[in-house]
C-alpha cells in the first residue's frame, strides 16, 4: 500500500480494550436507523469485519445463517469464544479482495460492514466495493457506517463521505435506499457517523 500501513492496523495491539468497547454498545443501539431493513425471515448474512462477533452474534439470534469475517486475530479469537453459535461460521479474510470469500462461491442476501470502510484507501475501496456486489444475491442488501472525525493514534483511517460511497455504489449496482447520521456512541465529542443502506439489483 502506498502509505506503507494496514487497514488492520492498530487492532491487535489494542484488542483487549477494543472488545471492552465493542461489547458494550449493543446492536439495536448501532443499527437503529436500518433495524426496519433488516428481513424477519431468515436469511444469508455476511458481517465483514466483523471485530468481535457482536453483530453476527445478534443476527444469528435472529435466525440468520452468517458468515462473520474478519482479518485480525486477535479480535476473531475472541469473537469466536464470545459469540458460540451453530450459525456463525467464523473466516479470517479481509478487503478489499476477500480473496477466501469470493473463492466459497456463495451469495448473500445481508451483508454488514460497520465502522470498516474508512480504512481503504482509495484504489482499496473501488476493489472492495466490486467484490461487494459480487456476493450479493439480486435485491441483496448492504449496511454500512462510515466514520468521521479524527484519527486515533496507531490507526489507518480516511475521511469518505456518504455521497462519495454511494455513487462508487452506483457504479457497481447497488442502489442507496437510506442514509442518515448519528452521533458517536462511545462519546467521542468530534466523532459522528453516516449509516447508509444499499439494494443490489437484478432479478
Amino acid at each position: 500500500m502506498s502509505d506503507g500501513k494496514r487497514s488492520t492496523d492498530g487492532y491487535a495491539e489494542n484488542a483487549a480494550a477494543l472488545v471492552v468497547q465493542y461489547e458494550s454498545i449493543t446492536f439495536d443501539d448501532v443499527h437503529r436507523d436500518i433495524l426496519h431493513l433488516v428481513p424477519a425471515a431468515p436469511a444469508r448474512a455476511i458481517d465483514i469485519g466483523a471485530g468481535t462477533g457482536r453483530d453476527a452474534a445478534a443476527l444469528a439470534a435472529r435466525g440468520h445463517q452468517v458468515l462473520a469475517v474478519e482479518p485480525t486475530a486477535e479480535l476473531l479469537a475472541e469473537a469466536r469464544r464470545l459469540h458460540a453459535s451453530p450459525l456463525i461460521e467464523w473466516l479470517d479474510d479481509g478487503l478489499p479482495e476477500l480473496a477466501r470469500v469470493r473463492a466459497r462461491g456463495e451469495r448473500y442476501d445481508l451483508a454488514f460492514l460497520t465502522a470498516v470502510w474508512m480504512h481503504l484507501d482509495a484504489a482499496e475501496r473501488g476493489a472492495a466495493m466490486a467484490a461487494l456486489a459480487s456476493l450479493l444475491t439480486p435485491g441483496g442488501l448492504v449496511f454500512m457506517t462510515l466514520r468521521h472525525g479524527p484519527v486515533p493514534p496507531g490507526r489507518r483511517m480516511f475521511d469518505v463521505s456518504a455521497d462519495e460511497t454511494a455513487a462508487l455504489a452506483g457504479a457497481n449496482g447497488l442502489a442507496e435506499i437510506h442514509r442518515g447520521s448519528r452521533e458517536d456512541m462511545l462519546s467521542r465529542g468530534a466523532v459522528t457517523w453516516s449509516v447508509l443502506a444499499l439494494r443490489r439489483g437484478g432479478v
